[in-house]
């Protein structure tokens, strides 16, 4: 702010005891108060020198720790800070002496229906299937109750049943000849392998069908791994 007073009756010593800063014109003398910028505080901000509390170390080698781990004498681990206190005037609730689980959102089917929160549906399952180059199928021993599925026939009647159902997802575990498999599955490879066909045919009977399949190589590996094992 700036104010302008007449030259004639102003003394531009007086207005500097003021601290006022005159702007001397012919007639006029215009004059504005001084302002001081404020000084910026600094801050010097430095890492403790000394490690004291639940951050310091123990003195001991990684080697150590480990044989001690081993010898089952584990480090303590470090104190757990205490909690904060609640402030003044917050009400102490003790917790309720209960025997068993209430369920009362679960006492009926109305209540379920409004307060269930996962609904499965047949939608949501994948029907695993297994299947071998046969026309037969065939039980597996160490699967009581399932059957390798002959490809052609077995395999779309399995899938008709599942779809009348509502399960439309189906995941396919082959069962590749002995004489097919090598160490590096190459069979795997093969675009006439009898997944691919099992695949082809499927969705030429239900184009909307879902299908897996599994990325694994035991089923083509003479060596019986899940990947290719290395002499080295």
């Amino acid at each position: 702010m700036a104010s302008t007073i007449p030259c004639g009756s102003c003394n531009v010593g007086a207005i500097q005891n003021l601290g006022l800063i005159p702007s001397v014109n012919q007639n006029f003398v215009s004059v504005r108060p001084v302002v001081k910028a404020p000084r910026r505080r600094l801050y010097v901000v430095r890492a403790s020198e000394t490690r004291d509390g639940p951050m310091k170390k123990m003195g001991m080698s990684d080697e150590d720790c480990e044989a001690a781990v081993v010898a089952g004498n584990p480090p303590e681990a470090p104190p757990v800070p205490p909690k904060p206190a609640a402030p003044i005037g917050t009400p102490v609730v003790p917790s309720l002496p209960l025997n068993r689980r209430p369920r009362r959102n679960r006492k009926s089917l109305a209540m379920r229906a409004a307060f269930q929160e996962t609904t499965l549906a047949p939608a949501n399952f994948v029907y695993p299937l297994f299947i071998h180059e046969g026309e037969e199928d065939t039980p597996i021993g160490a699967m009581p109750g399932c059957y390798r599925l002959g490809w052609r026939h077995g395999l779309v009647e399995e899938v008709s049943k599942a779809r009348d159902v509502g399960v439309n997802s189906v995941v396919l575990f082959p069962k590749v000849p002995d004489a097919l498999k090598s160490p590096s599955g190459d069979e795997a490879y093969n675009e006439n392998g009898l997944v691919p066909r099992a695949i082809r045919l499927l969705k030429d009977k239900y184009p909307d069908l879902v299908i897996y399949t599994d990325v694994a190589l035991d089923p083509y590996s003479s060596d019986g791994h899940d990947g290719i094992v290395r002499e080295d």
